[in-house]
């Protein structure tokens, strides 16, 4: 069984027929073109890789179907700023060095938006509870809460605390 559906990816509506067991995820990477959303745990929404934006939410596109986003505004990765005006939570992630590879971060990214918008003033506590539904391998999160705390900060017109200072290693 097929139905016809219209999400607005990023600003752009996105019309496609869909199986009507089809996953978000996959209607964003291959319906819509979009590869930023990744898909780490096997469609098991263990890992978070795979967060979007749902009206404003944060979503395990995983475990939503297609049909569940017609009619609604999905924001991903590639809608998150732009080439010339980074989000901030991007600018913030590059400042503290945040990722490694890459392959989490824009999970955590949508993640993170969701949880500055309803946490104003978040302390490092209640970073890391917000970060339990992303699974990272590569890092220690230490520097991913450090760039969430600072783009709060960044966000509301204070100046974040620098970041750690790079130790060069003994010769």
């Amino acid at each position: 069984m097929r139905k016809a559906i219209t999400v607005t990816v990023n600003g752009r509506a996105c019309a496609r027929e869909v199986p009507i067991r089809l996953l978000l995820v996959d209607f964003i990477r291959d319906g819509c073109g979009l590869t930023g959303t990744h898909v780490g745990c096997g469609h098991e929404g263990r890992c978070g890789a795979c967060t979007v934006l749902i009206e404003g939410r944060a979503h395990k596109s995983c475990l939503t179907l297609a049909v569940q986003a017609d009619g609604k505004e999905v924001t991903t990765i590639e809608g998150l700023g732009s080439r010339g005006l980074p989000h901030h939570l991007k600018r913030a992630f590059r400042r503290y060095h945040a990722l490694q590879c890459g392959f989490c971060t824009s999970g955590i990214l949508m993640n993170a938006v969701d949880f500055l918008d309803e946490n104003i003033n978040p302390d490092e506590e209640e970073v890391r509870r917000a970060l339990i539904g992303n699974l990272c391998r590569c890092t220690g999160y230490s520097h991913i809460v450090e760039a969430i705390l600072a783009a709060s900060a960044m966000r509301h017109g204070l100046k974040p605390e620098p970041p750690p200072a790079e130790t060069e290693p003994p010769p």
